[in-house]
């Protein structure tokens, strides 16, 4: 039988945490205070969390830390893109697990959540306990070049179609570059017309089949505003990695136990690279789930990420 999330759950603890640089970020604790520590590391970037997010763990067996990450969710200021990079976030992980007061937790992240996962913990592995990880992506430019260029394009090419329309044909041959200038100039109207073509292009292929309660939000202009932006920034600067870092540096990790759980359909994040990261780290518990596309919510992947839980809390 598949597994599926826990019951709907209020957070114990809320704030908000002063990071530096004019940004403050927003955090929950949910689960039992003192239990078995880990902190969800949402996708985008710029996608913030959901409650949703809190029932991946059993809340008798985990005391679990969430957080919008700069910009985005309930984290101020919205959308902004100033001392917001990779190694910010490292950062801001590091001040939050200061703040559980713990030594080690396990780490929980999808999309590019798992990008944001392996940063931490090649950078910090002593503080990870256990690394789970969903739709692996290490934001090379191949895989930029496959979303946005020439890839999903003949998967979806209605939808493609969508959204190359704004973007006049002499600057095609560098959508993300066109999206940038559109998402970062402009009046805000024009920022959020160019957000909302952009985020419902990601919201409609992340699933195998339709889902329009996903597109519903990725259309909605306040939450296109920063997953734009944000995904937008991080993207034209290569989220501030070096070439293949994540793949060079993932011996780092070879102590550390992993669970990687990838659909065989994933659209933005082709398989390969989950493929190529179980290569370098073949200690990691490698799941390919068949019949899947990208989100947490397909029910292979959903059962593998609560199965891991479970597993990582000594729950059989």
């Amino acid at each position: 039988m598949l597994r599926t999330l826990y019951p709907a759950i209020e957070p114990y603890q809320t704030g908000m945490l002063d990071v530096g640089d004019g940004h403050q970020i927003y955090y929950e604790r949910v689960g039992t205070p003192g239990a078995k520590p880990a902190v969800f590391l949402h996708g985008g970037p710029g996608g913030g969390i959901s409650p949703t997010h809190r029932r991946l763990f059993d809340p008798a067996l985990y005391d679990v830390i969430l957080f919008d990450q700069r910009g985005c969710g309930k984290s101020t200021p919205h959308a902004e893109l100033e001392a917001n990079t990779t190694w910010h976030s490292v950062a801001d992980i590091e001040r939050l697990r200061e703040i559980a007061g713990v030594d080690q937790w396990l780490v929980f992240g999808g999309s590019w959540g798992s990008t944001l996962a392996l940063a931490y913990a090649e950078t910090h592995p002593e503080h990870v306990s256990e690394l789970v990880l969903r739709g692996i992506y290490l934001c090379s430019k191949p895989e930029l070049d496959w979303f946005y260029q020439f890839g999903v394009s003949e998967m979806f090419p209605e939808k493609y179609e969508r959204f190359v329309a704004p973007i006049p044909e002499a600057e095609r041959g560098d959508m993300l570059a066109a999206y940038h200038r559109r998402l970062t100039s402009g009046t805000r109207e024009e920022q959020i017309a160019a957000a909302r073509t952009w985020s419902l292009f990601e919201g409609e292929i992340i699933t195998l089949l339709p889902d329009p309660a996903m597109s519903a939000q990725h259309d909605e202009g306040e939450f296109a505003l920063a997953f734009a932006r944000i995904e937008a920034h991080y993207f034209v600067h290569g989220c501030w990695l070096e070439t293949d870092q994540l793949l060079r540096d993932a011996h780092k990790l070879r102590a550390i136990p992993g669970t990687i759980v990838h659909g065989r359909y994933d659209m933005p994040c082709p398989a390969r690279y989950a493929w190529a990261l179980h290569k370098e780290w073949p200690e990691a518990d490698f799941h390919l789930i068949e019949g899947a596309g990208h989100a947490f919510s397909e029910p292979g992947i959903l059962d593998q990420l609560i199965r891991a839980t479970d597993r990582y809390a000594g729950k059989l």
